[in-house]
């Protein structure tokens, strides 16, 4: 019998694992890989990426982790508020004026500056809410953020807004992968916080690119990991728990004291047969939506206007921002070396109106927009892939913050961990993953 299963090897699973892995366990994934959506592939001194790309910083779990796996990171380096709008390319200056920067009419541009001001006016709520108190247990925290203005839709919070009013703050809030008709006001607030405040929320990245982490842990891990291993069933008992997979073709059943459901809500809520009624109906109302994304390396020899940008807001576009994943390269370098990366990404509605295109239609619409932004990008290109997460993130809903303890107690010898169970995507993965972990570690020493 092992002492615990973990199910699902993305950052969540994979950080669990890490905590546990002076017991007897066992992580199973259904892919052919780990890292969910953590994906990214070298390309020489650059790397192509497809999902989350920023992680937090010193003092968190995160960090955590990335020291005691041994995984460089580092501020993400350059401007991250440039921004693409009506044929204008932004890169510098303060971010309130551009609304007087960019062609658009006196109607949209007064409603961005009085709905700016009512932004900037919940930032400051949201920050006094979201700062950790002395000897603060997260959850507790993150209660009190999932509570923050949780009655309404950040739709409903802003009011009707002109066309291109509404295109600049589109982009921001869907980056969560719901749109503003959906995501609660506090949560779109929430995430102008993390973009706006360079000091707080997520402002790292991992040198090499963010699949070094999830791979080196893998590898660490070794034969304990076993890939392509679908699991169908988990059913608690009083003493343990039996899970049955499914690897090469070959049904599997393994016991163990504990297990740790680090998938996403709906799979967790589809394989484990006799979970706890309350857990299961929380469970049912998460709320996912999709995204779309593909990565570009390109070839060109000489500067260009990107470089010490790293990443643009493309309101109207077919993506709601471009990521220049090889900005830190260039940063570093004493000689602009040749070539750069990008990641494009489509969350919530556009998503949605990409999931059923092939690679070869996305990456055309794609190129389309980014040769209107660069003209002549598509001449540099020597690289381009899809990929598709109809299960992008969870995004908070108005009422999300009431299942919010069904969904972190744990389920006799049940724990969940993933990233749907807070507001700070990869932070929170790694959090619930560590928290689920040192509870079963707590439990396995005191038996032992």
């Amino acid at each position: 019998m092992k002492d615990v299963i973990i199910v699902g090897g993305g950052l969540a699973g994979l950080s669990a694992a890490w905590r546990l892995k002076s017991h007897d366990i066992l992580l199973l994934e259904s892919d052919d890989r780990v890292g969910g959506r953590v994906v990214s592939e070298k390309r020489g001194d650059y790397w192509l990426n497809w999902g989350g790309h920023v992680y937090a910083g010193e003092g968190s779990a995160t960090d955590e982790l990335f020291k005691s796996v041994g995984v460089h990171s580092q501020s993400v380096p350059g401007k991250l508020t440039a921004m693409s709008l009506n044929g204008k390319l932004l890169l510098n200056g303060r971010v309130e004026l551009y609304p007087f920067r960019v062609p658009m009419s006196w109607k949209s541009r007064l409603a961005l500056l009085c709905t700016g001001a009512k932004v900037r006016a919940g930032v400051i709520k949201y920050g006094r809410v979201a700062k950790r108190k002395t000897s603060e247990d997260y959850s507790v925290r993150q209660q009190r953020v999932f509570d923050f203005m949780n009655d309404k839709t950040f739709s409903e919070f802003t009011g009707e807004l002109p066309e291109d009013a509404d295109a600049i703050f589109r982009p921001t809030v869907s980056r969560s992968t719901g749109d503003p008709e959906q995501i609660s006001a506090g949560a779109g607030i929430g995430y102008f916080d993390m973009i706006w405040n360079k000091s707080t929320g997520l402002s790292r990245i991992i040198m090499g690119g963010p699949s070094t982490l999830t791979e080196d842990i893998a590898c660490t891990l070794g034969e304990r990991v076993k890939l392509n291993s679908a699991v169908s069933e988990v059913i608690q008992h009083e003493d343990h728990v039996t899970v049955q997979y499914t690897q090469n073709g070959e049904t599997h059943r393994v016991d163990a004291r504990y297990i740790i459901m680090a998938t996403p809500a709906p799979i967790t809520r589809k394989v484990v047969k006799n979970i706890d009624p309350e857990m299961g109906n929380a469970l049912d109302q998460v709320t996912y939506g999709p995204h779309v994304s593909a990565s570009f390396l390109t070839g060109e020899t000489g500067p260009q206007i990107w470089d010490d940008v790293y990443s643009f807001a493309t309101p109207k576009r077919s993506f709601d921002i471009l990521i220049h994943n090889s900005n830190v390269v260039h940063s570093q370098s004493e000689e602009r070396k040749p070539g750069s990366s990008f990641m494009t990404f489509s969350p919530a509605g556009r998503g949605k109106k990409l999931l059923d295109k092939s690679e070869e239609e996305i990456i055309k619409i794609y190129l389309d927009d980014l040769n209107e932004i660069f003209p002549g990008f598509s001449e540099h290109v020597v690289e381009a892939h899809v990929k598709k997460f109809p299960l992008g993130s969870a995004y908070v809903f108005p009422g999300r913050g009431k299942i919010q303890p069904l969904l972190t107690k744990p389920d006799r010898r049940l724990y969940l961990a993933g990233d749907y169970l807070g507001t700070l995507y990869t932070e929170t993965a790694i959090q619930t993953g560590f928290t689920a972990a040192q509870n079963i570690n707590d439990l396995l020493n005191y038996q032992n």
